[in-house]
């Protein structure tokens, strides 16, 4: 059995580029594999061994005395950062030929906590998974959680050297987007650099915000989605499925409000169980006391109606404890179908209060907050009431909640609960203020700028289609309202934002128009929630990188 002694590296010194010389392990009787061996600065080169004349190095040595050091078969030039979407924070350079999956090679985890991250990228690979092993291979990628304390739960550390890749994170979610900067670097055929990546998230919150409820999408839809979502780092996916338009997943409490076509609570579940999967949360939206049209249809006793009996559109009368019965039932039916932290309740556009008397048109709602709230009370005190309360039962689930930003009234004496939320879309909506407000008062808030943001069918009420250029150039966490920034002291409350499609003239486009009306603007968005700075490539190379990525 032939044996091969390691080689120092060799140093060009015209180009002082290290060259890691080759390593050759002897496997079976007689038969040797090259190798790739990292020099001092990460370098490689492969000599394959000779074994046609059955002698070992040592005895062909022996013959010949010391020869001459062998010339190097390959050198490498410094490695390029990854181009990937969105852009990795950083990345340190090393000569090497880098890392490209083959068939045949394994996927290796450090635990079991790891295994469906490892499961799914070995199969998007064309990998082997390996489960946990501690040999090291030749083409191993190797997956670890590193439990860094006070490390950014979705960072990771991504290492290219010596023919092998690991990458490694404080969770398994900093683990799974370090995959997806891998995947991205091999598509069709590429090659992953060789170096060490080290990136993070620079905001918590990356969510996409679908209206299901105004226009019905299928489970198949809405998992390719999720799909997409995923490889780009997004971490929450909205759903919006209770409106004036229709109520759309399956209902055991009260099955007479569900419309015809609708998921099923087995559908939801795989949606929720491949998000899971993605490091995805699910929000779940059942938006009240307005927006509530669809239950009203099946409830007509719980419409609002003023003193003239004109009905208020999709608004239930907050007087009646019915109203709150039915949507407390619902919410508590639905936490047990949407298992995540997060939880939107709505709150936004309660038609009581934009009508310029709000005591007067409704005297019932009036005369209910002076019973709850003395004889001072307002129908803005009880329509915040009505958010506490919607709070308190979802809160006893565990959730962390937020609701719309015109949901939360400066003209109540009623606090909102301090844990809420405020998801800012708008100043141009009744009791809508300026977004310092919402911050100086010390409330966090996810972005949800409808002059950004905000994808709404058929382009009612002057709304626009948005742009991934606009968004890509133009945009930033801190651009709440409008096109102005927040001050920079504030930027630590902005836990993220949402990009959001609402489906006001649902026939407009259809589930194919949608997803690739969406498809860049969810790109920008996520790479100014990764990284907030003035992107390094220009938007003609950003469209150009993601035509490229698929």
């Amino acid at each position: 059995m032939s044996q091969h002694r390691r080689r120092r590296p060799a140093r060009n010194v015209k180009t002082g580029i290290v060259v890691g010389a080759a390593v050759a392990v002897t496997v079976g009787a007689g038969v040797s594999l090259g190798l790739w061996a990292s020099g001092d600065d990460g370098g490689s080169a492969q000599e394959r061994a000779s074994s046609s004349s059955g002698t070992s190095e040592g005895t062909a040595s022996a013959g010949r005395g010391a020869g001459p050091t062998p010339s190097p078969t390959r050198s490498y030039p410094l490695s390029q950062a990854p181009r990937t979407i969105p852009a990795v924070r950083s990345h340190t350079a090393a000569h090497g030929p880098g890392w490209r999956p083959a068939r045949g090679e394994r996927v290796v985890v450090a635990d079991a906590r790891l295994a469906d991250e490892g499961r799914l990228i070995a199969s998007e690979l064309g990998l082997t998974y390996a489960g946990e092993r501690k040999d090291v291979r030749a083409g191993d990628l190797r997956l670890a959680v590193n439990g860094g304390a006070g490390a950014n739960p979705e960072s990771y550390t991504m290492t290219v050297r010596g023919g092998t890749v690991s990458i490694s994170g404080p969770t398994d979610a900093g683990v799974f987007y370090g995959t997806r900067t891998l995947k991205q670097e091999v598509h069709g055929g590429g090659t992953a650099p060789e170096g060490v990546v080290k990136d993070q998230p620079a905001k918590a919150v990356r969510g996409f915000m679908l209206d299901i409820a105004r226009k019905n999408f299928t489970a198949k839809w809405i998992e390719d989605r999720v799909r997409e979502l995923g490889d780009l780092k997004f971490n929450e996916l909205g759903l919006h499925f209770s409106d004036d338009q229709g109520f759309r997943i399956e209902s055991d409490t009260h099955p007479e409000i569900v419309s015809q076509q609708h998921l099923t609570k087995a559908e939801v579940k795989r949606i929720v169980a491949l998000a899971q999967a993605r490091h995805i949360t699910v929000v779940p939206e059942i938006d009240s006391p307005g927006h509530l049209g669809a239950v009203i249809a099946a409830h007509p006793d719980l419409q609002l109606r003023n003193t003239s009996g004109v009905a208020a559109r999709g608004a239930v009368d907050i007087s009646k404890p019915a109203a709150a019965k039915i949507v407390d039932d619902l919410l508590n039916e639905y936490a047990g179908l949407f298992p995540g932290g997060q939880w939107n309740l709505g709150g936004d556009e309660y038609q009581a209060l934009m009508v310029s008397n709000p005591q007067a048109s409704y005297p019932q709602l009036a005369a209910a907050a002076r019973r709850k709230y003395g004889s001072g009370g307002t129908v803005s005190d009880l329509t915040t009431g009505w958010l506490n309360d919607r709070a308190a039962t979802v809160r006893a689930h565990g959730r962390t909640m937020r609701a719309w930003n015109d949901g939360f009234l400066a003209a109540s004496s009623v606090q909102p609960a301090k844990d809420l939320r405020v998801g800012y879309w708008t100043g141009k909506e009744y009791g809508a203020r300026q977004p310092v407000a919402y911050l100086a008062a010390g409330r966090k808030l996810v972005n949800y700028n409808d002059e950004f943001l905000y994808y709404v069918l058929g382009q009612p009420n002057n709304f626009v289609y948005p742009t991934g250029q606009r968004i890509y150039e133009q945009w930033t966490p801190r651009v709440v309202r409008g096109t102005v920034s927040v001050p920079a002291r504030y930027d630590g409350q902005i836990l993220g934002g949402t990009f959001a499609v609402w489906c006001d003239l649902s026939g407009s486009q259809t589930q194919a128009q949608v997803a690739a009306g969406i498809r860049m603007p969810l790109r920008a968005t996520v790479q100014k929630l990764w990284d907030p700075g003035r992107p390094a490539l220009s938007w003609a190379q950003f469209k150009a990188l993601a035509g490229r990525l698929g």
